[in-house]
């Protein structure tokens, strides 16, 4: 028997297509277009009923080609009855695009064995959707010789159904030639190709270069995660790697696949175009994907709109998404709604995103229900929230339980909490264990935790080790730590020269780094820095600063701060408010403040008055004040008794 060409490449997948495929939806698409081109056009301006009419009237007067096309259209349309003798006739006039039809059709018809045997008949006679098909059959029956066999015969007659098949198939197999076939699918328009090609370049371009990697190659989002190939080992990323994956991603998006333009989304968002970010996202939205939805309710939210956040986060919510149901539950309990909050976050849970549970037991928490707040977080942490299991660490140690409470730091800290580390440092450090609490404190300095910079640059300061106190109070100090800055700045304050005496005329110094760090500190209500900072003002000749950092230490219940304010007011003049300082101070235990208003009183001859600050100073010492007040106060007792 002698086929002809394929003057009709019909729809050879059908619904088997839609029944087996990977990505059903995708091959349907495209196998149904195929139908669209085996329509004769020698009729330019037929209307489709003329056109069907016309191969109707041939077929049935035996005309082969007509016969295939027709059986083909009635095919498509789900006429099983209606279109079997007209592809069994074309059939046995040698079509072979007619035979891979009538496979489709038995099997559709439940005989796929037969199906395979008039597929084969066509893939022999170099049909490539027929030698796809007996492919997928064959990959279905578990003979992956078989499968790879014929799919290859597909793919390399150029068919992108048949590249796309072969490439899952080598890549089920781990095979580095899957790739390739990816691409050729890709470049013929097929989107699923082009998104897992895009996927594939992107995990090359993002790994490290040693050894597997995980990373998200499903959203990209505020949640992680999705696995990932591992690269070679030492393998470098290639360059221009992350771009073509972003055109792949382009390409399948702008064909429909709402993954990828969801994922091309993440990308647009993370290079900071979000209004282009805001465009796929709502294309993905709008065809259905949750995760599209709910990155779109996050776009909207940091640009303000808070309530069109919230209507995607609900469509998102309803979908099954759990990262937007966390997303309502803060939404409603930022603006006070607990119970509506305590619904999302059930229903994020019940969607089996771990973070319901933990979001749950931080609502009970600030509500005070402290039994349910550690049922919730012991809930997370058995499903391996590590934030939750430092959450529940935290609430065992208040209630006294520390030894309940450091397997649970323990835990969360080797998950990677940072916070979790840093506790652990402080539970080792309230048993006097410093050397295991430092060791916490600096894998979580390592990390980043600004308090344990601080509590490391600390450590080196007691062991002398000025340099690496300087390393980690510069990073506590940039993290916002106020008490890392005032340190920071008595280590490089320690390190000026001593002051010469002033020079007329000289010209005002600049502020040196020191005293920047000093002002950060003042800057945050760092009391001992506010005094600093006006000492170093005062010393400067600047005395409205000198006066205003005093002042708001003083404020703030410093007592060397209202001494000194006292002594700036009382140079400046202003003795009576002065002295208001100075009692304030004294009162506060500034033994040098009561000695002030001792000498004052004596001034004006107010001698109990002075006696008494005198007994007060001797108390507070120090000692040269001590001995001071006592010397005054005799010479008052001389006085007063004369």
């Amino acid at each position: 028997m002698v086929f002809m060409g394929d003057r009709a490449t019909l729809l050879e997948t059908g619904r088997f297509v839609q029944r087996h495929a990977r990505n059903a939806a995708d091959e349907i698409i495209e196998a149904a277009g195929a139908v669209d081109e085996t329509v004769d056009t020698t009729a330019e301006h037929e209307t489709e009923a003329e056109t069907e009419a016309r191969h109707r009237r041939a077929a049935e007067s035996g005309d082969a080609a007509s016969m295939s096309v027709f059986g083909a259209l009635l095919l498509r349309r789900g006429d099983l009855d209606g279109a079997e003798p007209y592809l069994r006739g074309a059939t046995a006039e040698g079509d072979r695009a007619a035979a891979n039809n009538l496979g489709v059709l038995l099997h559709q018809r439940g005989y796929p064995d037969e199906a395979a045997g008039w597929w084969r008949v066509a893939a022999v006679a170099g049909s490539a959707p027929a030698a796809h098909a007996l492919g997928r059959h064959h990959r279905e029956r578990g003979d992956e010789p078989g499968a790879e066999y014929w799919l290859r015969q597909s793919a390399e007659q150029g068919h992108a159904l048949g590249a796309y098949a072969l490439a899952d198939l080598l890549e089920h197999r781990s095979d580095v030639g899957a790739e390739r076939w990816l691409r050729a699918a890709a470049e013929q328009g097929h989107r699923e190709a082009a998104y897992r090609l895009a996927l594939s370049l992107e995990r090359r371009a993002t790994e490290p270069a040693r050894g597997p990697h995980t990373y998200d190659t499903a959203t990209g989002l505020r949640t992680a995660a999705d696995g990932a190939a591992p690269a070679g080992e030492g393998a470098a990323a290639p360059k221009g790697g992350l771009t073509e994956a972003e055109q792949w991603f382009r390409q399948a998006a702008a064909r429909g696949h709402r993954r990828a333009a969801l994922h091309l989304g993440v990308l647009l968002e993370k290079r900071g175009e979000l209004k282009e970010a805001g465009r796929w996202y709502l294309s993905s939205a709008k065809d259905g994907e949750a995760k599209a939805a709910c990155a779109l309710g996050f776009l909207l939210r940091d640009a303000g709109d808070e309530e069109s956040a919230a209507v995607w986060w609900l469509r998102a919510a309803q979908d099954g998404d759990g990262n937007a149901a966390n997303a309502l539950g803060a939404l409603h309990a930022a603006r006070g709604e607990q119970q509506t909050a305590e619904r999302w976050y059930r229903a994020a849970m019940d969607a089996g995103d771990v973070n319901g549970a933990y979001n749950l037991g931080l609502l009970c928490a600030a509500q005070e229900r402290t039994a349910q707040a550690e049922q919730w977080y012991r809930r997370a942490a058995y499903a391996g929230h590590r934030e939750a299991a430092n959450a529940l660490a935290v609430l065992l140690l208040q209630a006294g339980d520390a030894g309940g409470a450091e397997p649970w730091f323990s835990k969360a800290a080797e998950a990677g909490s940072v916070d979790a580390a840093f506790n652990l440092g402080i539970l080792h450090a309230g048993r006097d264990d410093d050397r295991t609490a430092l060791s916490w404190y600096e894998r979580a300095a390592a990390a980043g935790h600004t308090e344990a910079a601080l509590q490391v640059g600390i450590a080196c300061l007691r062991d002398g080790d000025e340099q690496g106190a300087e390393r980690h109070l510069r990073c506590a100090a940039g993290g916002g730590s106020a008490e890392a800055a005032f340190r920071l700045a008595s280590v490089l304050d320690a390190r000026r020269p001593a002051p010469g005496p002033p020079v007329l005329g000289a010209p005002r110094e600049e502020k040196s780094e020191c005293e920047e760090w000093y002002e950060r500190a003042a800057q945050q209500g760092h009391r001992r820095a506010q005094v600093r900072v006006g000492m170093l003002a005062a010393g400067r000749g600047d005395v409205a600063e000198a006066a205003r950092w005093y002042r708001e230490a003083a404020e703030a219940g410093s007592r060397n701060g209202a001494f000194n304010l006292g002594l700036l007011l009382a140079r400046e003049g202003g003795e009576r408010e002065a002295a208001l300082w100075w009692t304030r101070a004294a009162h506060a235990g500034h033994g040098r403040a009561a000695l002030r208003l001792a000498l004052l009183a004596a001034r004006r001859g107010e001698l109990t008055e002075g006696r008494r600050w005198c007994a007060r100073a001797v108390e507070l010492g120090p000692a040269e004040v001590a001995e001071r007040a006592a010397r005054l106060s005799e010479a008052l007792h001389q006085e007063l008794t004369a």
